[in-house]
């Protein structure tokens, strides 16, 4: 009996098997993980580049922008999305008045939804969640008093689940100033 003991003890030909055995848990979730942080990365950065191009395009419009033209403008940014699905990107484009003191309120909001279509935005002279001291306020007051926000939200689905169990919420906003002084009005 002693002897089939140290035969036993003495006997390496299934270590590698044993060892590779305990380590594929950790080596699955590592592969696994890496993969859903990857894809919550990019998503991310699509959702931040949706929020800037549509922040870019409405600055543009050079005294006024049409309801058509937003919804083009919608519909084309949700193309950047891709691969990823488009299912509850929502999306909300806004002209902010600021005033002496720094106080944003919501001029015109337009919101779209990639599932319904249009929605509706912020509440008109409603005020708008802009700090007095952020950088972006203080050169709206010193040029024409006039800030283009745009707000993306995107639940991002993990692939897997196994390391991110669920749904994580994305949002991301940007803010521009128009390119030519003065309001830009919604028609």
């Amino acid at each position: 009996m002693i002897r089939r003991l140290q035969q036993f003890r003495d006997d390496v030909r299934a270590v590698a098997a044993v060892e590779f055995a305990l380590i594929l848990p950790l080596l699955l979730t590592l592969y696994l993980g890496t993969i859903e942080a990857a894809t919550l990365y990019s998503a991310d950065h699509k959702v931040a580049t949706v929020a800037s191009t549509m922040a870019d395009l409405v600055s543009r419009a050079k005294g006024e922008i049409s309801t058509t033209d937003l919804d083009k403008y919608f519909e084309a940014a949700e193309t950047i999305m891709h691969p990823y699905t488009t299912a509850g990107l929502e999306q909300v484009v806004s002209l902010l008045s600021i005033d002496d003191e720094g106080a944003a309120t919501v001029k015109w909001s337009r919101g779209h939804s990639a599932e319904t279509g249009v929605e509706a935005g912020r509440e008109v002279d409603s005020s708008f969640p802009l700090e007095a001291d952020a950088k972006i306020n203080e050169l709206a007051r010193g040029a024409s008093g006039w800030l283009v926000a745009s707000e993306i939200t995107y639940p991002h689905q993990p692939l897997f689940g196994l390391v991110i169990p669920s749904t994580i919420t994305l949002r991301h906003t940007q803010y521009f100033l128009p390119r030519f002084n003065g309001e830009i009005e919604l028609d």
